[in-house]
């Protein structure tokens, strides 16, 4: 999986144009999700979620996913799941100080960063991980947020 995780910080872009059009598809059925319920679909849809980004970004399903600000690369595949940048201890050839064998999450994901179309996002500071979201969809929190602005012209 760890060359697949190299392959989608390489198709950044790619990979964010595709997230882009999966999720506006997502917000288009959110007639369907409320009719459903999104208590209900929320396991088929961490299912199908969990199986995507396991084997594209090694996801951990943290419930805050963050790839579309870090290149697409999972910070949380850092062994100290740091979510603001490097720790500190990056070698000099750009790999984790922790696991030798393993490039710097935050190496990739300033690579992956650079590639996107909005290179800044990357400087987005990010809150603690909400660790009652781990497990969670990512995937229908970002459409329930959207959701709001659109329909309600509100954020969450």
């Amino acid at each position: 999986m760890y060359a697949v995780r190299q392959w989608s910080v390489r198709n950044s872009r790619k990979l964010e144009w595709l997230y882009q059009c999966f999720e506006g598809i997502l917000i288009a059925l959110h007639p369907i999700w409320l009719w459903i319920g999104y208590s209900r679909i929320e396991k088929p849809i961490r299912a199908v979620e969990k199986s995507v980004k396991r084997v594209m970004f090694d996801c951990q399903m943290c419930g805050s996913c963050v790839l579309s600000q870090t290149g697409m690369s999972c910070p949380m595949n850092c062994p100290k799941e740091l979510r603001n940048g490097p720790c500190g201890g990056v070698r000099s050839d750009g790999y984790c100080e922790v696991d030798s064998t393993m490039r710097c999450v935050w190496v990739d994901a300033w690579e992956g960063s650079q590639r996107m179309r909005d290179r800044t996002r990357i400087a987005t500071v990010q809150p603690p991980l909400a660790q009652g979201q781990r497990g969670r969809s990512s995937w229908l929190r970002e459409v329930r947020k959207k959701r709001d602005r659109i329909f309600f012209q509100r954020d969450t």
